[in-house]
């Protein structure tokens, strides 16, 4: 999928699919593009990944035609405008809590290169851009792709402004920072924390903005907050999956060989 097609999916309300991936080695290549998924989401929020690792990974994965998104250290247009410098086709900016704070988003991925009081007056004024320039803009930047996380109360208290910022594609709740700002850290089959996801999906789907979780805890309910609305699926992680599986196959070993009794 190009970017575009991304962000028109995202907004008429079909199905996106996508990983984690922070492992910056060109044989996982393969594996992740036999995986069945739309796009990679390249982490630089937890992951130690420098400038020009996430450059080169943007890089390999465009050239497979998995358009990487990738998640920056913070909710910074700066961040945002230097991650698209380097290759990639979207952003995902972490913990945001307020609409003045994708509305800067915006003008970093939206409306590139404009910058200083020239996007300041275009981002409160859309009119003040000339035509020409309007056209290039929306050409040049046709295929970034903006998704904000939704990880707090605050956020969630602001949700309704956040939605309503011209050029958010999506929204993404991030299931730990939510549980633990609802006072439920990692209480992913609460009552609280289901209301909560399927409010904030249920909003962002009203305003023709896509809406997914990152989630690894289980695949079940993965299936239900899709089934409820979410369509920016956004499954695990690389080294998750790897331990998973490596910890399933090795107990299955240890057990078929008796290695799992005490000595």
């Amino acid at each position: 999928m190009k970017g575009r097609e991304i962000c028109e999916a995202l907004r008429n309300g079909r199905r996106v699919y996508g990983t984690r991936i922070v492992a910056p080695s060109s044989v996982w290549l393969p594996a992740v593009r036999n995986a069945g998924i739309d796009f990679v989401f390249v982490d630089t929020e937890h992951p130690p990944l420098d400038r020009v690792i996430v450059s080169w990974m943007c890089g390999l994965y465009r050239e497979a035609g998995l358009p990487p998104i990738v998640r920056i250290p913070s909710p910074d247009p700066h961040e945002a405008r230097k991650v698209l410098d380097g290759g990639a086709v979207g952003v995902i900016a972490p913990y945001v809590e307020t609409a003045e704070e994708v509305r800067d988003l915006v003008g970093a991925v939206k409306l590139r290169p404009l910058k200083g009081k020239r996007l300041a007056a275009a981002l409160k004024n859309p009119e003040t851009l000339e035509p020409e320039l309007e056209e290039y803009l929306d050409k040049r930047n046709a295929d970034n792709v903006l998704i904000v996380n939704i990880e707090s109360v605050p956020a969630m208290e602001k949700l309704d402004a956040i939605l309503g910022v011209r050029g958010l594609d999506a929204v993404l709740i991030g299931p730990h920072d939510l549980s633990c700002s609802l006072g439920i850290p990692e209480q992913y089959d609460s009552p609280q924390f289901d209301r909560a996801v399927q409010k904030i999906i249920k909003k962002a789907r009203a305003k023709g903005v896509g809406a997914g979780i990152h989630f690894s805890a289980g695949i079940d309910l993965e299936i239900q907050w899709a089934k409820a609305g979410g369509n920016l699926i956004l499954h695990s992680s690389d080294v998750t999956l790897f331990g998973q599986t490596l910890k399933s196959d090795i107990a299955e070993m240890r057990h078929a060989l008796g290695d799992d009794r005490q000595a």
